[in-house]
């Protein structure tokens, strides 16, 4: 009779050492040629590397490059202009009283050469409000590229976290595979001595397939969250394995709200470039009133001249000499077209203070709200970490009864699926809060705390 059963389970047995095998090649894949990375590598490697980070930082050297006084119009400007010329030409004359002189193929040549200096003196303060806006402009790319570096240090550290939690849940899912192949032994030793039913152990069997199939799918998911994490990092192969020195979601716990909004205020990159837009429209102004002050220009030059004649008792003759002047002017009337960029500046200046105040109450609302997620999310964080707890302790009880036969299958699968679950919403959790503690650390312009120890 048992020869009989032995036959009957080669099939089953075969099931089992399949699903076994795809674990096993699903874990070695997963732990070969593994590069460790703390969190802080990744940060730095992301700062280094990051491709648009790269664009914004060649924009703020442009705004750099770009302030200069020469730029502004202070500095005077030096020009040299040089020309070699001449004229071949035929010449008839006609007299009155009958005679004809032709001249044919007179050659004359001329050269100059001659440098320039300009400068403008005076242009109602358009030139030191040009140079002020220029080096506002310069800070305004500095802010620009702070907020990337922020956006991209909270998206790693926003993803790495990620990762943290799909291995936990991988890990979670590993042993949840576990239990259901230790349910399918127990209940294939059962049916070979007669003490439970077929159906049984192929429930168990169709158990196990079915966590095997979830941990495969995770794996998956796990492999994109790595690929994700490599993009970030613009690392030059994206499906290279690597693993992560950190297996827990470490949470600040010590937030406060008053402290946050107060450093807000004060740091907030978008209220900082909202505050930096205002005063160069504010410059943008002054620069278009400046025009109308009269304006006052030097200009000064030296030359030197050469001629050269082909018919003439002269032979050639050249000269030098220095020239010098200053100019003297003032716009009386464009068609009323000053007026009008007067009053378009003074509306850009309106609209620039309410665009702040938007910002401001967007940040305000957007602090308020993402703390009060962090508050609950940290009750919600006790509240799960005792049902994890409680579910555990379930789970070994319910196994212990089940060797002894005295629990249902499916009361055994209900004990672990609440175990899984209660895994799961404690990790949700913890990235949410985490998710929540980066949002109002970047807010709070608090984001590159992460990166203060590099």
């Amino acid at each position: 009779m048992n020869q009989i059963f032995r036959i009957k389970l080669k099939p089953l047995f075969r099931i089992k050492y399949f699903a076994s095998l795809v674990l096993f090649v699903l874990i070695a894949n997963n732990t070969v040629a593994q590069e460790v990375y703390d969190l802080s590598r990744c940060i730095k490697t992301g700062l280094e590397r990051n491709f648009s980070l790269l664009v914004v930082r060649n924009n703020e050297e442009i705004a750099t490059n770009n302030f200069t006084r020469g730029n502004a119009g202070m500095l005077p400007t030096i020009s040299s202009t040089n020309r070699f010329g001449g004229t071949v030409t035929t010449t008839n004359q006609n007299y009155k009283d009958g005679s004809k002189v032709t001249t044919d193929g007179v050659h004359n040549n001329s050269a100059s050469a001659g440098v320039d200096l300009g400068m403008t003196i005076f242009r109602g303060f358009q030139v030191q409000k040009t140079y002020q806006k220029l080096k506002e402009q310069r800070e305004l790319e500095g802010f620009n590229t702070q907020m990337s570096i922020e956006n991209l240090v909270a998206m790693i550290v926003s993803q790495y976290n990620y990762y943290i939690q799909q291995l936990i849940l991988n890990d979670n899912l590993a042993y949840a595979v576990s239990l259901s192949r230790e349910r399918v032994r127990i209940d294939q030793q059962r049916y070979l001595l007669g003490g439970a039913s077929k159906l049984e152990m192929l429930q168990s069997i169709v158990y196990l397939n079915a966590d095997s199939s979830r941990y495969a799918h995770q794996n998956e998911v796990l492999r994109t969250s790595q690929i994700r994490l490599n993009e970030l990092m613009a690392a030059g192969d994206l499906g290279e394995n690597i693993k992560l020195k950190d297996t827990l979601i470490l949470i600040d716990q010590k937030l406060l709200y008053d402290e946050l909004l107060g450093q807000t205020l004060q740091n907030n990159t978008s209220l900082r470039i909202a505050a930096k837009n205002q005063v160069i429209t504010e410059l943008d102004s002054k620069i278009i009133k400046s025009r109308s002050y009269p304006y006052l220009t030097m200009s000064s030059g030296y030359g030197y001249t050469y001629n050269r004649y082909g018919a003439s008792t002269l032979n050639n003759q050249n000269g030098h000499g220095l020239n010098y002047g200053l100019t003297l002017g003032i716009g009386i009337y464009d068609g009323l077209n000053r007026k009008r960029e007067k009053s378009n500046a003074l509306v850009e200046i309106q609209s620039s203070k309410i665009q702040y105040q938007e910002v401001e109450q967007g940040v305000k609302a957007d602090l308020l709200t993402i703390y009060f997620a962090y508050e609950n999310n940290m009750r919600l964080l006790k509240l799960e970490e005792q049902n994890l707890s409680v579910a555990r302790e379930n789970l070994e009880i319910a196994l212990a009864r089940y060797k002894l036969g005295s629990l249902a299958g499916l009361e055994l699968r209900e004990v672990q699926k609440s175990l899984l679950d209660a895994e799961e919403r404690l990790i949700s959790v913890q990235y949410q809060t985490k998710i929540a503690e980066i949002s109002l650390l970047q807010i709070s312009g608090r984001i590159m705390d992460y990166i203060s120890a590099l």
